[in-house]
């Protein structure tokens, strides 16, 4: 009996585990098509160098605040979906980065480009993402049981830093060009909007090799 028992609880954990991957990739998709959407909405941003939060200052606002709040939803249902499939410090560390990205993220939602705190927001969840995906991409590939994707972990944990990277030497290039000044010298435009697609790609490439593992598994 207690054995049925038991098996029973792995297989509620396992059906939750694999709705929390869901509810994660389903979000990081959700934040992908808003930018996609912004992007042709308002076409008066120019993508070379203005920035996605200055979308607020158009007039879809409110689907730049879901783009921010579906990617964090999208971080806190991956945190609940990997979290027992890491157990050393360095993944646990790795975690909580990316809960700190999912406080990051909502922030954004609330307080926009024009509040003093979507600074902070930013400082938050811009590298959070981004520190995350490469300690918890790594510490998942080191799973046995994730080892069958393994080169795509590694590949897209690495796409977030590196698109960072890029954005903040852009960022540096084009300031030292133009005195300080944002403008159309500055061409960060692109690199930010990459930085995000990757960063809802990182979560959407977990979670859906998680909703396979834990399919597996019930």
């Amino acid at each position: 009996m207690q054995k049925v028992i038991s098996k029973n609880g792995a297989v509620v954990a396992a059906n939750q585990t694999s709705l929390a991957a869901r509810l994660s990739f389903g979000a990081g998709a959700a934040s992908l098509l808003c930018l996609t959407t912004l992007h042709i909405l308002s076409p008066e941003f120019d993508p070379s160098w203005r920035m996605v939060s200055e979308y607020a200052l158009g007039n879809y606002g409110g689907l730049l605040s879901l783009m921010f709040l579906a990617q964090a939803l999208s971080c806190v249902a991956l945190f609940f979906a990997v979290k027992s499939q890491i157990q050393t410090v360095g993944g646990r560390i790795g975690l909580f980065f990316l809960l700190a990205a999912s406080v990051g993220m909502a922030m954004a939602s609330v307080f926009d480009v024009t509040h003093n705190l979507h600074g902070l927001a930013a400082l938050i969840g811009i590298p959070g993402i981004a520190i995350a995906a490469l300690i918890v991409g790594v510490s998942l590939s080191r799973k046995p049981i994730w080892s069958s994707t393994r080169r795509l972990l590694l590949w897209t944990a690495n796409l977030p830093w590196i698109s960072f990277v890029l954005m903040v030497t852009m960022l540096f290039i084009g300031l030292s060009r133009s005195g300080g000044e944002f403008g159309p010298d500055v061409l960060i435009g692109w690199p930010n909007r990459i930085l995000i697609a990757a960063y809802s790609g990182w979560l959407m490439a977990v979670a859906s090799q998680a909703v396979k593992l834990y399919g597996q598994k019930s």
